[in-house]
């Protein structure tokens, strides 16, 4: 059964940076691409960034040139690091991993900005 467990959310100030953690259960490899999904208050969850198997990249618009998708092999773990936070980042970030007609979802993480 594949896990995905994540971590690294919290509370922050406008302007500052969270990193979110993903620790999946099996070789990240194994997925034809992984991703982090947002959920802000009384909205609809959308996707933020995904990284392919491959290593391509791709991020929705607000986010770009802030947000970075990375993943590390060797723990297999992807990693979201969010710089420049702004208020409407609020919201419960979730990370997903495909495989096939399957899609995987841990159970989600608090991301807050605040002053």
């Amino acid at each position: 059964q594949v896990q995905l467990v994540e971590s690294g959310g919290g509370l922050v100030l406008p302007g500052g940076s969270l990193r979110l953690s993903c620790a999946v259960s099996g070789s990240i490899f194994s997925f034809n691409a992984m991703g982090w999904y947002r959920q802000p208050p009384g909205k609809e969850r959308e996707l933020v960034a995904r990284i392919m198997s491959g290593g391509d990249t791709n991020y929705v618009d607000s986010v770009k040139g802030r947000f970075t998708i990375s993943r590390d092999s060797a723990v297999n773990t992807v990693f979201l690091q969010m710089n420049s936070l702004k208020p409407e980042d609020t919201a419960v970030y979730y990370c997903n991993a495909q495989r096939g007609k399957n899609s995987y979802w841990g159970q989600g993480t608090q991301v807050t900005v605040s002053s």
